[in-house]
């Protein structure tokens, strides 16, 4: 009998299944709306997930020594030289969830549509810049089956290539994406980043093709020299008013001043390194982008009243300090009682939750070209180049906050003091790749991949005692935990070609 009555139950609820699918596609149809998304909306949002992520704070802008904490637990990272598995993931997740498949989805909503053209475009140059920063940061990478698990491919376990590969390709996409871009095509005005206007994405599209150039000028120097050329030639970014940054409000805000204006409000300090560099060459913009409270012997006693921006009284954090270590410093700078009357970066001004972060910018480009003009791949003075970079990252510090802004005299005194040093080519790179260290502040992933690649500025490595490397820089971020448990197989595949995943493992165009 209870045989019976289960197969009657079983009986019972196959004609419901059966009769409940024949309405599905009725129940499911939207009655009203619309079931499609416009590509721009989703373009949108790999727009503004383009900034930097929170988490390179524990790394990229400590490995260049400008930004540390002394605390460990979730602040772990480049000050002790360790690896803290929730900060390394951090570019990782942001990039491939949050900007390749955005842009992967919209890529292909316009692949085959021809008013959307300028679209399907921007959408390849802001996906380029993403594996760029991913490579940059882990080496080998998912990049052809990348994102491709959030589509009808259906590939949840993509396969690694190595950057020697991705690298060319990057190039390929940004070069073939800009050049395609048309102004008498369709203008995307809602555009986050540039409102559709078409010479600007050219404009930051052959920048970001000079940046992948210039990365391989120690690996690849033919390739280099040719992607630069085209980049040139093509016309990139000379001036603040085509910046590429991600603006923010009190809807979409800044990552890193999230975290600088919570609760680790008290927890990062100025880095001895930066705070000294910027000192000894009386730097203007030392006062633009420092604090101290001096006084203050907690968190909550830093208030604006006792606020000093004054650029002689700021003192950095050596690297490599303990929460001790900290103490004990404090106690030897004026008015300082412990860690909370040492510099940090203001949150009031350049680290707003509202502030914008910038991905590239007139300052880096020229640099870059000053560095190409020492090499003689480009037309043009290096000098030239090299005080436009200076002037153009002074007059940037505004954009943070009118109280960060650098004067005019300020601005041109230090840029006349502080001439292009052109008796060799060594002495102009090495104030070069200084002066990109400054401009690419809070710019972590750049300045980090900027300083590999040539070895300015001359820092002194790490020295704390509890280093996962001691003696040595952090030349790339460990794989996720995610990727190593499930991607096993293809993240294997890749340590061995690679090296070990580990922090001292170099990327291929680390030469």
């Amino acid at each position: 009998m209870k045989n019976l009555y289960r197969i009657v139950i079983t009986l019972t609820l196959i004609a419901l299944t059966t009769s409940c699918d024949n309405g599905l596609d009725e129940l499911n149809t939207p009655k009203s709306g619309t079931s499609v998304i416009d590509p721009i909306y989703v373009f949108n949002q790999a727009v503004v997930n383009s900034a930097p992520p929170a988490g390179t704070l524990n790394y990229e802008v400590g490995i260049v020594q400008q930004l540390i904490s002394p605390n460990t637990g979730v602040l772990l990272g480049a000050n002790f030289n360790q690896v803290n598995i929730n900060a390394t993931n951090q570019i990782w997740i942001n990039y491939y969830q949050n900007v390749i498949r955005f842009t992967a989805d919209v890529i292909k909503h316009t692949k085959e549509d021809p008013a959307r053209k300028n679209l399907y475009n921007m959408a390849r140059i802001i996906q380029a810049n993403a594996f760029m920063v991913l490579t940059d940061t882990y080496g080998d990478i998912p990049y052809d089956e990348a994102g491709k698990g959030y589509t009808d491919d259906q590939i949840l376990f993509p396969a690694y290539q190595s950057q020697q590969s991705v690298y060319p390709k990057i190039i390929t996409e940004l070069a073939d994406a800009t050049n395609s871009l048309d102004a008498a095509g369709t203008i995307e005005v809602t555009d986050a980043l540039y409102k559709g206007v078409i010479a600007q994405w050219k404009k930051f599209g052959y920048s970001l093709l000079l940046r992948a150039g210039m990365r391989l000028s120690n690996a690849n120097a033919s390739l280099a020299q040719t992607t630069v050329t085209t980049a040139f030639n093509g016309g990139v970014i000379i001036a603040n008013g085509d910046n590429a940054l991600t603006r923010h409000d009190a809807n979409f805000v800044n990552p890193l001043g999230n975290t600088l204006n919570g609760t680790e409000a008290a927890n990062f300090y100025l880095a001895e390194p930066f705070v000294n560099a910027l000192k000894s060459n009386n730097d203007p913009r030392l006062s633009s982008i420092a604090v101290r409270y001096p006084g203050a012997t907690a968190g909550s006693e830093q208030v604006p009243a006792i606020a000093n921006t004054t650029a002689s009284n700021q003192y950095g954090l050596p690297v490599g300090s303990t929460d001790a270590m900290a103490d004990a410093f404090g106690k030897t700078i004026p008015n300082g009682t412990n860690r909370y009357a040492i510099s940090q970066l203001d949150r009031n001004r350049m680290a707003k939750r509202i502030s914008p972060l910038f991905m590239v910018t007139a300052a880096q480009t020229n640099l870059l070209l000053a560095e190409a003009a020492v090499k003689g791949w480009v037309p043009g003075t290096a000098a030239n180049y090299f005080a436009d970079g200076v002037r153009a990252h002074m007059d940037q510090m505004a954009s943070y906050d009118p109280a960060s802004a650098v004067s005019g005299p300020n601005r041109d005194n230090y840029v006349t003091a502080h001439p292009l040093d052109t008796s060799s080519p060594a002495a102009s790179l090495t104030q070069i790749g200084y002066e990109y260290w400054i401009a690419s502040f809070l710019n972590g992933s750049e300045a980090w991949a900027n300083f590999r690649r040539t070895g300015f500025p001359a820092l002194t490595a790490n020295p704390s005692t509890s280093s996962a490397i001691p003696g040595k820089f952090i030349t790339r971020l460990t794989y996720p935990v995610s990727e190593t448990q499930v991607n096993t197989g293809h993240v294997q595949t890749a340590i061995a070609a690679q090296g070990p995943d580990a922090l001292d493992t170099k990327v291929w165009w680390n030469k």
